[in-house]
């Protein structure tokens, strides 16, 4: 990321420096301070002005809820909360978040996308390819919030000894199901693909979990063998758990939505060490994105 000083600021903005004091005072502007000089990230500036264009009247768009879409996540969830933001989740999953978001139906949209890159390896980064690929989010921006830990969630003292999805397939273990669309039946699809199978190899338990949560539920009642979730829901349900991947887990937003007064009271807690030490509590999750701007369009 390119910081400017706050001349060079001053100068790309076209203001005074008095009045760029001005705006740092009232924190009305992106910046960070250094050994006690101001810095401004130059692409958070572009957004800024971005932000806050006039347009004649028959060219708005109404802004849509403070609400999160997409994926349930706890460690979001807690975010949400105790951030003092005022924003509301709404949980059915990566693929219907991303949708309504795309119809301005939320604020924006916790996603964990999954897919082959071209040399038929896991992709390092769906999420992006997601939103570069979406016509109808030319103005998107994706905030990261944590990588984390996807895997197997299993009973506790993992009966049925399963090590990796080939143990499942072979033994014929009674495997919960997450919805279509949802990030980590994407995720599923993606590694059975690999080794060679589908769904339908699976013995499935046909009536899906709609989050992950629900899924360790599944579980822990005696309903399925083990299921696709994150190790923090394992962990929070009292079950075991087996780690297949480490998966960015975003939120993607429009340009005009993210210094909106709930997103960045949002975006300022995701810096800051309560999450992190969440984030230690709850395991499974690296914080280090959290907060940054990983792709603009």
């Amino acid at each position: 990321m390119e910081f400017l000083t706050t001349s060079e600021a001053a100068d790309y903005l076209r203001l005074g420096e008095r009045k760029l004091y001005e705006l740092v005072t009232n924190g009305a502007i992106p910046c960070t301070k250094v050994t006690g000089k101001w810095l401004f990230p130059r692409h958070e500036l572009d957004l800024w002005v971005l932000s806050g264009l006039a347009r004649p009247a028959g060219m708005l768009t109404a802004e849509p809820p403070p609400v999160v879409g997409g994926s349930q996540d706890d460690l979001l969830d807690w975010s949400l909360r105790q951030s003092g933001s005022g924003l509301a989740s709404l949980s059915e999953g990566t693929a219907r978040g991303f949708e309504r978001l795309q119809r301005d139906e939320v604020m924006a949209a916790a996603v964990h996308f999954h897919s082959f890159d071209a040399s038929d390896n896991l992709a390092n980064d769906a999420n992006v390819a997601a939103l570069r690929g979406a016509p109808d989010l030319h103005d998107a921006v994706l905030v990261g919030l944590v990588r984390r830990e996807q895997g197997l969630v299993l009973p506790h003292g993992n009966p049925k000894r399963l090590r990796s999805l080939s143990d499942v397939l072979a033994l014929g273990a009674r495997m919960a199901m997450r919805q279509q669309g949802a990030g980590a039946q994407m995720l599923l699809e993606v590694l059975l693909k690999r080794a060679g199978a589908s769904p339908r190899d699976l013995r499935r338990v046909e009536t899906p979990s709609l989050t992950g949560p629900d899924l360790a539920e599944v579980i822990r009642a005696g309903q399925a063998d083990c299921g696709m979730a994150t190790r923090a829901a394992a962990r929070s349900a009292g079950l075991d758990f087996v780690p297949l991947v480490w998966e960015n887990f975003d939120l993607a937003l429009r340009q005009r939505s993210y210094f909106r007064p709930p997103m960045q009271a949002l975006i300022r807690f995701l810096c800051e060490r309560r999450l992190r030490h969440r984030a230690e509590e709850l395991t499974g999750y690296d914080p280090s994105p959290a907060g940054q701007i990983r792709f603009a369009a």
